[in-house]
């Protein structure tokens, strides 16, 4: 009788699928091979989505009666991303004690008006499923907020109130003190140098200025800072003409009823802004050297000990985001790449680069080669991140400085185009993630009061020549270097060399003979 049912289940698929899609195994039992290339039998035929390479969604911008601009995209999901960036940031402290934008960062999300503690706003989060978070910048302060559409109102009204209302209290400001000084201790003590290194770089190259004021509170500073000094700076810079209310994910509409509502009539705690007190600066690029003298030998976090070494960055002054050639310097950037020395994998990250291909390569003894472009309103920094032995600093600094003068030179075809494909790759990619899109449109809406789609700087990307290339190097090869050094700097050569060397059609640094080594 089983046999008999088995032989009937055996003849109804051959029937269902045809004799060359049943196989029998040795086991004795079998499946049906279907095709994967051609359509199943009494299934519906699918309708696919189209893409035409355009935004499915653009980006609308609103400005309410306060001069407060309102900006959204919608994206599909049941999530969305909120927040208020403002104007504001290190570079806005020239009249006040440096790092009160520091501390604004450290007190965000703390008690206000309407929640009596931290702790009270995570739970009105969390009933919407939401997270925030606040990010200080030399120019610009973000606050926000990732949560369930459902919940906008809730979370708009939160913003609201973080923003215009905080308590600051003098246990917060206590608690916050305690905080910076931790943060200023472990920049010193962490292995990876780079944010020291970016802080000193900016210090070098736009000395006493705009970007060049301290991103992170100075240590004396500390205990300068009090509720009546970030008052008078909120005053100044935390007014409607100032700040963007960006949102991704939600129906413009719905998000401009929400910023009349719970932003256009709000009043803040330090009471009427007073935007006549704003620094409106143009940053001054003076260039110049900043060294500190480190013992390096003991900043191993594990039983394996990182070998001593020296870290030199040199820059040169690039350009605005606002200019044009902005893309052909962030080209140009991604040209250079760059990389530790056990970075692992190929093409796709970034092993064709100069700097992997001229310097890692070549030289064994160096420890990483990386290069970073920072751009502002109104200047631009293009630095070369280089890392080796305190005995080799000096030949280090002539193959960083021969790196920048070959520059210059005309850019290979394919060199060309496989920086810019990585640039494009790399930029749609980071807009994938929604709280990139957020800060894409908050930050372009701020500056420049509307926003670049990704389509329009592919375009750009994609136009960019070799003769850019060589136009923007040239142009920022007449610039004075800047020069940030941490280590052992016994072998570090002057600055005057290191100018010299700059300026020289091969990028050597002078010969120096000495009697004895």
């Amino acid at each position: 009788m089983a046999a008999h049912m088995s032989r009937c289940r055996t003849w109804n698929r051959v029937q269902r699928f045809g004799i060359a899609a049943y196989r029998k195994y040795s086991s004795g039992s079998g499946y049906p091979n279907i095709s994967l290339s051609s359509p199943l039998p009494g299934i519906p035929k699918p309708v696919f989505a189209s893409v035409d390479g355009q935004e499915k969604y653009e980006t609308k911008i609103t400005t309410l009666e306060n001069g407060l601009k309102v900006a959204s995209q919608n994206k599909f999901g049941q999530f969305c991303t909120v927040g208020i960036l403002v104007n504001s940031g290190s570079r806005h402290e020239a009249k006040y004690p440096s790092g009160v934008a520091h501390f604004i960062e450290k007190l965000a999300f703390s008690s206000t008006a309407q929640y009596g503690s931290k702790d009270e706003i995570l739970l009105t989060l969390e009933k919407h499923g939401g997270i925030c978070d606040c990010q200080t910048s030399r120019d610009t302060t973000m606050y926000a907020v990732s949560a369930e559409v459902k919940g906008l109102d809730t979370v708009v009204s939160l913003l609201s109130d973080a923003v215009l209302q905080p308590r600051l209290l003098d246990e917060e400001i206590e608690m916050t003190k305690m905080a910076v000084r931790f943060e200023l201790e472990d920049l010193n003590m962490r292995p990876d140098p780079e944010p020291l290194l970016t802080e000193m770089i900016h210090a070098a190259a736009y000395r006493g200025n705009t970007v060049g004021l301290p991103r992170f509170c100075p240590a004396d500073n500390v205990d300068a800072i009090d509720k009546n000094a970030l008052h008078n700076y909120l005053r100044s810079y935390y007014c409607p003409e100032r700040m963007v209310l960006a949102g991704v994910g939600i129906e413009h509409e719905q998000l401009v009823d929400c910023a009349r509502k719970h932003l256009l009539d709000a009043t803040p705690v330090w009471g009427a802004s007073t935007p006549a007190n704003v620094d409106l600066s143009v940053a001054q690029y003076t260039g110049g050297i900043i060294k500190m003298e480190k013992d390096m030998s003991d900043v191993s976090l594990g039983p394996t000990p990182i070998p001593e070494l020296t870290h030199i960055m040199i820059g040169l002054e690039s350009c605005s985001f606002l200019e044009d050639d902005f893309i052909p310097f962030a080209v140009l950037n991604m040209m250079m790449g760059g990389g530790g020395s056990f970075s692992a994998g190929g093409p796709g990250k970034g092993m064709f680069t100069r700097l992997y291909l001229n310097v890692l390569n070549r030289h064994h003894w160096m420890y990483n080669a990386t290069s970073y472009h920072h751009s502002y309103e109104d200047s631009g920094l293009l630095c070369i991140h280089a890392s080796a032995d305190p005995r080799q600093v000096r030949e280090m600094v002539e193959i960083i400085t021969r790196e920048f003068i070959q520059m210059a030179g005309t850019a290979g075809e394919m060199e060309l185009e496989r920086a810019k494909t990585q640039l494009k790759s790399m930029l749609m990619m980071n807009l994938e993630s929604r709280p990139v899109i957020f800060e894409d449109v908050g930050r372009q809406v701020l500056s420049t009061g509307k926003r670049k789609l990704p389509h329009e700087l592919c375009t750009l990307i994609s136009n960019v020549t070799a003769s850019d290339i060589k136009r923007v190097t040239a142009k920022m090869l007449r610039s004075k270097p800047a020069v940030a050094a941490l280590g052992d700097l016994t072998e570090l050569p002057t600055y005057e060399h290191i100018q010299a060397a700059l300026s020289s059609k091969d990028g050597r640094l002078p010969r120096m003979y000495r009697l004895f080594r």
